[in-house]
């Protein structure tokens, strides 16, 4: 029982401690007095409950409290300072918030789904507490980063990647930079992607009939473009009695099974995952998952990223045997990004440029370009089809193209990008003999074939 002396002297101890002076301190009593307690319990769950019952009964003794904290929240904050991932896990799942990104310490930004650029009050106490936090969350998935291995990349969770990077590739007085990417693609939807000015009707009417009728697309854009929004979308397209087969590195960010009310599947989807390792014999990449899946008969083959020179040549033979593919790659510009497929496989096949060209747009007949513009917003900029590579020059047929006529900039420095979608052009006479061989309706092709001609 506390005694009136007890009552009478955490009072004056309380009195102007800070928050750093109450986690410090709540820190060394629980390191002093249930270190061996807590180590000794084997589940993690009774162990966390443990040291949150430590914190909430050693704060109610001290009479230790924060303005605008509860006794609960206070103790909250604290368990998630000294054993959680302290303000981080507020960011990362509050609905809006597609990345945050840690400069250093005391710089916390986060990115918005609009495109907006937000630095947060939040900031950890010291270098030290932000490299503790990191390493806390990287080790829930089994990370480890420490001074043998700065620098990490992987995934927190389903839709969640994170890269890191701590001393002594930052300086000492940062501790940590981070980036931490929240990819939602739950709410993707035909009318969110027109109504957002990403892509008109007609674009994604054009997409679809590409994934429906055995066209094979890469989507392109640099990082934050919007090119997984895009490819999720494109694959939530696929009919449900044709067989999707989708390949993800680390983690997986497409969840494309559908269920009816009773909860039974009513689609057919098969979801992969990269298992990398150590030992060569025991890795399981994209490539060797790409090989098993072309014994699964699938009728569309989603594959996440296409990385290495590996990955770039046996998707694109997946491609020309038959199957249709959807992927993505990092590219500049619609056309760079043939060329950008032709390095990467050029890094590990030495073939001619030439020949590696023209494996490329015949795999890819369809090349979709995104891009996050001045104003954070993403849009389809550009749609082309490819059609040949001859004397060092690829020929192709520009279909859509988005226009940027202004950025405009208001009192308070927001910046609108004024711009439209245009139609350019219609298909070739080969991609339109292939679309109908492969089962489209007239009515279905015709808003993207040369009206005088005849079907």
């Amino acid at each position: 029982m506390t005694s009136l002396n007890e009552i009478f002297f955490n009072s004056a101890k309380a009195e102007g401690m800070t928050y750093e002076d109450i986690l410090a301190d709540v820190q060394q009593y629980c390191t002093t007095n249930h270190a061996n307690t807590l180590s000794g319990e084997g589940s993690q769950e009774k162990a966390k409950a443990l040291l949150q019952e430590f914190i909430m009964q050693y704060v109610m003794k001290c009479n230790y409290a924060v303005e605008g904290l509860s006794l609960e929240a206070l103790s909250e904050r604290l368990y998630e300072d000294m054993a959680g991932c302290s303000f981080l896990k507020h960011w990362i799942y509050k609905k809006g918030v597609e990345e945050v990104n840690i400069n250093a310490y005391d710089d916390i930004e986060v990115i918005m789904s609009g495109g907006r650029s937000l630095k947060i009050p939040d900031k950890f106490l010291s270098p030290q507490h932000a490299i503790d936090v990191i390493r806390r969350l990287l080790s829930t998935c089994g990370m480890v980063i420490d001074d043998t291995m700065p620098s990490v990349i992987g995934f927190l969770d389903k839709n969640i990647r994170i890269s890191v990077d701590k001393t002594p590739i930052v300086d000492p007085e940062v501790g940590i930079n981070a980036s931490i990417r929240i990819v939602n693609q739950q709410s993707v939807s035909r009318e969110k992607l027109i109504g957002s000015g990403s892509a008109t009707g007609e674009m994604l009417d054009f997409l679809t009939c590409c994934i429906r009728y055995g066209v094979s697309v890469c989507i392109a854009g640099s990082t934050g473009s919007g090119k997984t929004t895009v490819m999720s979308w494109l694959l939530s397209m696929v009919p449900d009695n044709r067989r999707l087969i989708t390949i993800e590195e680390g983690s997986r960010e497409f969840d494309l099974i559908k269920r009816d009310e009773n909860g039974n599947a009513i689609n057919s989807v098969v979801h992969l995952l990269t298992r990398p390792h150590e030992n060569p014999a025991l890795d399981i990449d994209q490539d060797l998952l790409l090989e098993r899946v072309l014994r699964k008969h699938p009728d569309v083959i989603g594959v996440g990223e296409m990385r290495s020179a590996k990955e770039a040549l046996s998707v694109a033979e997946s491609s020309r045997t038959g199957h249709t593919v959807v992927t993505t790659i990092h590219s500049n510009s619609s056309e760079a990004t043939y060329r950008r497929m032709m390095t990467l496989a050029k890094r590990k096949y030495n073939m001619a440029d030439d020949i590696l060209m023209q494996i490329m747009v015949e795999a890819y007949p369809i090349v979709v370009f995104t891009k996050q513009l001045e104003d954070g917003s993403r849009k389809v900029m550009q749609i082309i089809e490819g059609e040949d590579y001859l004397d060092g020059r690829l020929i192709y047929r520009p279909l859509y193209q988005f226009d940027v006529t202004d950025n405009q900039t208001d009192a308070q420095g927001h910046i609108k990008v004024v711009g439209r979608h245009r139609k350019l052009g219609y298909i070739s006479e080969s991609l339109k003999k292939r679309f109908l061989d492969n089962g489209i309706s007239a009515a279905e092709l015709q808003p993207f074939i040369n009206h005088e001609e005849e079907l």
